[in-house]
């Protein structure tokens, strides 16, 4: 995985600009299904995250399949989803290449999951209430992108609540204290669970990526072809943020 160096540019604007591919894909496959939703209601239930129903009877689809449902009975649900997909998904995109953003956002999202019903099996009150209830929504995703975001871009201003611009780095940080706090509620903890596990599990995936051995190999290689590029062409040489002998170019 490439690293780029956080982005150091200060002012406020609303979005990253035009819908990127694997964006408009998603975006346009959560607005269809949840018209779907509102024509036929039981594919909520069919296709939810019911944790007794994964680990009873091994409908083990239901952890991916409950990424593109929302609830039917309004708009903010999905408006709020596929807005901070757009906002902090566009760029990670840009950065990544759709092929990589796909993998992580679908790596978060049936990660966050899996995660949902472990805790659903443990031997607490919220545990129970998690185990027998239907968690339904992207949020679990988002909330990767959204670790990811403030990880690549930690200065990168974001308005809370549309109107305090704090850094990016302190916005996961608060949203993620939300949904830590949340989690511990007998009802609103449910969905807030899964929020908190797409944090933890994006978390874990991009450390886990760039401590890889293999990954670390492949770039060493492909940066000492660089090199050799650059005494050729006398270039300066890139590298990420971390490199010692990193110099701007």
């Amino acid at each position: 995985m490439r690293r780029y160096p956080p982005s150091t540019r200060s002012s406020l604007s609303f979005g990253p600009g035009p819908v990127s591919t694997a964006i408009k894909a998603l975006i346009v496959s959560n607005v269809v299904i949840f018209f779907a939703q509102v024509l036929y209601r039981p594919l909520t239930d069919a296709f939810g995250l019911e944790p007794f129903r994964v680990v009873r009877d091994l409908q083990v689809w239901r952890l991916a399949t409950y990424m593109f449902l929302h609830d039917p009975s309004g708009l903010i649900h999905i408006l709020f989803n596929m807005l901070a997909l757009w906002m902090f998904g566009t760029e990670l995109e840009r950065v990544w290449g759709t092929r990589y953003f796909l993998k992580f956002y679908f790596v978060t999202g049936v990660g966050a999951a899996i995660m949902t019903v472990l805790l659903s099996l443990l031997p607490f009150s919220m545990s129970n209430t998690l185990y027998t209830s239907n968690v339904i929504g992207a949020s679990g995703a988002i909330y990767g992108l959204l670790l990811a975001f403030a990880l690549y871009f930690p200065d990168r201003p974001i308005l809370l609540y549309f109107l305090f611009p704090i850094p990016a780095r302190y916005f996961v940080m608060i949203m993620g204290a939300m949904a830590f706090y949340f989690s511990l509620g007998q009802t609103s903890g449910v969905a807030n669970a899964t929020h908190l596990a797409g944090l933890l599990v994006g978390y874990l995936y991009l450390k886990s990526a760039r401590m890889h051995p293999l990954a670390e190999l492949k770039y060493r290689y492909l940066k000492w072809k660089i090199n050799r590029v650059r005494r050729k062409f006398d270039v300066y040489p890139g590298g990420r943020a971390d490199d010692i002998d990193r110099r701007v170019h």
